[in-house]
């Protein structure tokens, strides 16, 4: 069998030089178009008869796929390492001097991530050695976005964490209504935080935020950044807490 799928790959790899017009070494035999037919039905039916051929390609294109997204991500994580850990504009909670930083991409209209905070919030009250950077990344429509312009603003207030949990804590659809409505619930002057929303530098929090995700094939919340490591989905506590230790080993 090994033999014949050898003999099949050469076959492939010369059907794709004749077919596409790729060039061909000098070795290789130039076919008249009768004998390109026959070989296209040679082909045809082997993976008829051997469709498991097909899936063992299937697989090893994935794997080379994932290997290369895998690779890439690795090299972003390389280049992007202080707009990741180090940002100033990013909020920061838990130990702002912790030995594991966290970082989170969310989105305060996204279920998983309200989840997921009480997975969180208890990671940091067992282990107080971890600092937690919170990426706001709205992509569930313009509620989210009025959410998070809402949430960075209110960093001008010195109020950016109790709204963050209760903007997460928030149950329904978002709108700008609902935003403001939690914004007084903890103490927020709204008319200064709508002022506060409308500046530019918030604009262009976010928009780094996106093009950030971009880099690391971030396409959905929540996705978690530890150590050279990216986690998407809603993780349970003790998978966070094999991520940091992981982490802290190095």
């Amino acid at each position: 069998m090994t033999g014949v799928r050898f003999s099949l790959v050469a076959i492939l790899g010369l059907m794709v030089a004749l077919l596409t017009g790729s060039p061909v070494r000098a070795e290789t035999p130039v076919f008249s178009e009768a004998q390109k037919t026959e070989i296209e039905k040679l082909v045809h039916d082997y993976l008829v008869k051997h469709p498991e051929v097909l899936v063992e390609a299937a697989n090893a294109l994935h794997e080379q796929q994932d290997q290369a997204e895998a690779e890439d991500r690795r090299k972003a994580l390389r280049e992007n390492h202080a707009a990741l850990f180090d940002d100033a504009e990013t909020p920061v909670i838990g130990n702002p001097k912790g030995d594991v930083t966290v970082v989170e991409f969310f989105d305060y209209a996204c279920p998983y991530c309200k989840s997921v905070d009480g997975s969180l919030r208890a990671l940091l009250k067992e282990d107080g050695n971890i600092r937690l950077v919170l990426k706001e990344f709205p992509v569930l429509g313009p509620g989210s976005v009025v959410a998070s312009e809402a949430a960075l603003a209110a960093r001008a207030q010195g109020k950016y964490e109790p709204f963050h949990d209760a903007l997460l804590a928030t149950r329904g659809q978002l709108s700008e209504e609902v935003v403001l409505n939690v914004a007084r619930s903890v103490g927020l002057d709204v008319d200064r935080l709508k002022a506060d929303m409308a500046k530019p530098d918030i604009t262009a929090i976010l928009k780094a935020a996106h093009e950030l995700a971009e880099s690391l094939a971030i396409r959905g919340t929540p996705a978690f950044v530890v150590g050279d490591e990216v986690y998407p989905g809603a993780l349970d506590l003790p998978t966070l807490k094999r991520m940091v230790e992981q982490a802290r080993k190095g």
